[in-house]
């Protein structure tokens, strides 16, 4: 049994960040990783889809350029390989390697292989075991593929088998219309497939209000996707060389898409059923997530839970958000807390979508008196220079302390203008201090005072 300072299981976007807190603090660490190291972001999440995103971008330009006085003069294709080549570059190839950095850190020791608790402070790793007063566990999520009536009869995809396609899907069938699915149907339709998506709930992305799911449904049957919605019956089938995914609950009304390849997207599930939880008095909810307190605590004296597995937060952000907080209640004597986070995130369509804080939903269920203000992108003119005026501006004021509550940008820079509102939201200050700001001209933030110029009553 060999002895540390701390143990670190898993290494997303929360776990490397903590161990180099920690070993300059002078600990002997322990990180352990079963597969890739850093996690989903870097390898199947952000980093190489948001790559192929750019592709596609790329593709879809090309086929536009007319509309900007470009020319060219032959049919546009796109070369998958080539493709999946750039994004893997981009990623790198030696994430399977233990990183250098780590390997010449004197006070870090990596394991390969899978983490199990066998105990309290205690865990097994291959043949060794290995024990510490502190423990951190940061082993992520996975795509949850749910019991659909027939899917195991076909083949089917997760995100992260998507990372491995270098051909082009004839017709591209995604179950699931959130964030991971509306993604991928907006790129590979760039690409040039046709793509269906089927969603369970009557619109998409449905944790977003309604004006938002609508624009983003705009966005993406206007680029040729189709949407079919309300599909509570799911079933799948093979057809010959195909897949069909039938979507009527009536057994004699048959409505069935057929495409050539299958894309679950439907949710994550934490990695947590494999981890012997129960072994160190660990509790997980009825999902799988560990249950934590506001500091990251565990139901396990002397156990952390930080990134995706705990249910606090499902992004690179919020990760490496959870390191920060660990780090700084146990080494800075800096009680930071989750509570004090502002949900804050993105979803990288084309235009984009960037969120904080509430929804317009959530401000009317919360029952306050607050104003709102929203502006069509068609009066931007940034987007107007650059072609593309889709989506709309939306901020929502507590109008008793005036301070922002939320909004939305779906928009041309929508994931980058959104982050001053973040900011001012941190700053604890009212919209006026935003308002009277002067803005860069032309830039989609300008208008952002503009808006806030023309609140009114939230009826």
């Amino acid at each position: 049994m060999s002895q540390y300072d701390a143990i670190i299981i898993g290494t997303g976007q929360a776990g490397p960040a903590l161990a180099v807190r920690l070993t300059d603090a002078g600990y002997r660490v322990a990180i352990i990783e079963r597969h890739l190291f850093y996690g989903t972001c870097v390898n199947t999440g952000c980093i190489p889809t948001k790559a192929m995103i750019a592709s596609a971008k790329a593709a879809h330009m090309a086929r536009n350029g007319a509309d900007y006085g470009v020319m060219i003069n032959a049919p546009v294709a796109v070369d998958m390989k080539q493709v999946k080549a750039r994004k893997d570059a981009i990623v790198g190839t030696n994430n399977d390697q233990i990183p250098q950095w780590m390997k010449e850190n004197p006070n870090m020791t990596v394991y390969k292989g899978h983490g199990r608790f066998e105990g309290p402070r205690t865990v097994r790793v291959g043949d060794e075991q290995v024990t510490a007063e502190k423990i951190f566990i940061n082993v992520g999520a996975r795509a949850f593929v749910p019991p659909i009536d027939g899917l195991d009869k076909v083949d089917s995809m997760t995100n992260s088998d998507m990372m491995n396609v270098d051909f082009l899907p004839e017709h591209l069938l995604i179950i699931g219309g959130s964030y991971v699915g509306i993604e991928f149907a907006q790129m590979f339709r760039r690409f040039g497939s046709e793509v269906t998506i089927i969603e369970k709930g009557p619109r998409l992305i449905g944790r977003e209000d309604e004006d938002v799911s609508d624009g983003i449904r705009e966005i993406l049957e206007g680029e040729g996707v189709n949407v079919r919605v309300n599909a509570e019956c799911i079933r799948v089938q093979k057809h010959g060389n195909v897949v069909g995914v039938n979507l009527a609950c009536e057994e004699n009304r048959p409505d069935t898409v057929l495409g050539s390849h299958l894309l679950i997207a439907v949710g994550r599930r934490p990695n947590t059923d494999d981890l012997g939880c129960d072994k160190a008095g660990i509790d997980v909810d009825e999902k799988g997530y560990i249950i934590v307190d506001d500091r990251l605590k565990t139901t396990a004296d002397g156990v952390w839970a930080l990134g995706d597995c705990n249910g606090k937060g499902a992004f690179t952000h919020t990760a490496y958000n959870d390191s920060e907080i660990v780090a700084a209640n146990l080494l800075d004597n800096d009680p930071r807390k989750v509570s004090d986070r502002i949900l804050t995130y993105g979803l990288f369509t084309d235009p984009p979508l960037g969120r904080v804080g509430l929804t317009e939903r959530e401000v009317r269920q919360s029952g306050r008196k607050a104003l709102i203000g929203k502006r069509p992108m068609t009066k931007v003119n940034r987007a107007k220079a650059w072609g593309d005026t889709r989506g709309f501006m939306k901020i929502l004021v507590d109008a008793e302390t005036r301070k922002i509550l939320g909004a939305a940008i779906l928009g041309v820079g929508g994931d980058e203008a959104v982050h001053q509102i973040t900011d001012i939201m941190y700053a604890d200050a009212p919209y006026t201090v935003i308002e009277r700001a002067v803005h860069i001209h032309p830039t989609v933030s300008e208008l952002i005072p503009t808006v806030l110029g023309g609140l009114k009553p939230l009826e």
